[in-house]
């Protein structure tokens, strides 16, 4: 994946390209845990969004390198 990605003459980061998609997963991997009862199991349901969403943006930046 390059480092920046032209969009119109405009410069994008490719990490924002990453951060937008790690978002979008972390919002649906929200809405299955809360529609199946997930987060009965999670002491702090905030943290653990939290959580998600940095180990996916981690995980999917490392791609970058």
């Amino acid at each position: 994946m390059p480092r920046e990605i032209d969009l119109f003459g405009v410069l994008i980061p490719g990490m924002l390209v990453i951060f937008f998609g790690s978002l979008l997963i972390a919002g649906l991997i929200d809405g299955l845990l809360g529609r199946l009862g997930g987060y009965r199991h999670v002491w702090h349901p905030a943290l653990f969004r939290l959580a998600v969403f940095l180990g996916l943006f981690a995980a999917a930046g490392l791609l970058l390198l």
